[in-house]
């Protein structure tokens, strides 16, 4: 008879690694494109599983990496502050500069804030069917994870935040440091209405940091998204996370950046690496700023797309979760891999929410009219197959 295989924590590799970081599972990002076709020896891909802008940067962000791309300073570190980026989001959102952050994808700055008020006796708040990296941020820190409950199935807002938990969660776990409310949220595409989350940071010890993770904020209709902005003000721990990689359609790049108080801004550089982002990320993400043209039109072809997306795809009785983001949760009544897998070899990648827990169900990115056509002619033979 074979002896077992020893537990792994006795391997001397991993004997003094961290608890909370033998406990992780790595986060699993969607396959990119050229993977698909190695894997199945496919010509024609279409990826719709990480809810890239389906336009692509602007051409004036193009424009100004072929210029940057014969610069003399390649062999020249970037600016390690971002001072000129910092100056441009700062007067885009009427903020000093110092109280701005940058990070690689916004990504970063969740991280940071897990680093700085996360660790062991301490407790990371956030919902159920959240983005992943909220968890893994905290069990890298050996912090104990509160896991609200999200909305039951059958409630308008299926599966989102329930901030009223939230607080109540808060009153029964006095450890809790650092709170992650999504913006809508990923991978639901459900959001909470200003009133929600106003009514829920008056109940917030100040002691308590409440990331405001709003990656896919342009993607609101502007009756329903919150001016964040001004609460920085009333809400010293309060923290604002945004990102160039969704509307700005720079996601190769990796920029994102906070706002905060100019206490927490200081924490957060301190503990961000030097040099996080790079001399083509900085130029790109001030040149998106300054084409508010493309971001229009990009808020306006998602508009239009996902709508029509979630008509067509409720016409075949499936469950559409609520989204006001640039993608659709889509629920199929029964375990949805055999659905993904016959998508996959018909060409087109969608993000499985397996993971996520929810195992019925598939995250769709809206892209273009030609895209989302060809996802729809893939979804029928992958269904009945």
């Amino acid at each position: 008879m074979t002896a077992p295989n020893p537990p792994f924590d006795f391997d001397p590799l991993t004997r003094n690694a961290l608890p909370g970081v033998l406990r992780i599972q790595a986060y699993t990002p969607g396959m990119p494109i050229d993977e698909l076709q190695r894997r199945l020896g496919l010509a024609d891909v279409v990826k719709l599983a990480s809810n890239e802008n389906p336009l692509g940067a602007s051409p004036r962000v193009q424009q100004t990496l072929a210029n940057a791309a014969h610069s003399d300073n390649l062999a020249l570190y970037p600016d390690g502050s971002g001072f000129r980026l910092k100056r441009k989001i700062g007067e885009y959102h009427g903020i000093a500069p110092e109280r701005v952050t940058l990070g690689n994808g916004s990504n970063d700055l969740l991280e940071f804030l897990s680093r700085i008020y996360a660790g062991p006796g301490r407790a990371v708040m956030y919902s159920d069917f959240a983005f992943a990296v909220y968890a893994l941020a905290a069990q890298a820190q050996n912090a104990d994870s509160v896991v609200v409950p999200a909305y039951p199935a059958d409630h308008p807002m299926a599966y989102g935040h329930d901030l009223e938990a939230f607080a109540h969660g808060l009153r029964q776990r006095p450890d809790v440091s650092l709170v992650f409310i999504a913006n809508p949220n990923n991978p639901t595409g459900t959001w909470n209405a200003p009133q929600e989350i106003l009514g829920f940071l008056e109940q917030v010890p100040p002691h308590v940091i409440v990331a405001l993770d709003e990656a896919y904020w342009d993607y609101q209709d502007p009756a329903l998204r919150p001016d964040a902005r001004p609460w920085l003000e009333r809400f010293p721990n309060l923290v604002i996370t945004r990102t160039f990689s969704k509307i700005y359609g720079i996601a190769s790049l990796r920029v994102g950046y906070a706002l905060s108080h100019p206490t927490v801004a200081d924490l957060l550089n301190r503990v961000r690496q030097p040099f996080n982002n790079n001399s083509f990320a900085l130029l790109a993400a001030e040149a998106a700023l300054d084409d508010q043209d493309h971001v229009r039109h990009s808020i306006a072809l998602n508009t239009q797309q996902r709508a029509s997306l979630e008509t067509r795809l409720r016409e075949r009785r499936l469950t559409v979760l609520p989204s006001q983001a640039n993608f659709l949760t889509v629920g199929f009544g029964r375990d949805a891999r055999d659905i993904h897998q016959g998508l996959l070899e018909r060409g087109v990648i969608v993000r499985p929410m397996g993971s996520y827990g929810l195992p019925e169900f598939l995250r769709v990115t809206v892209g273009t009219a030609e895209q989302n056509e060809r996802f729809l002619d893939a979804l029928d033979p992958a269904r009945s197959a």
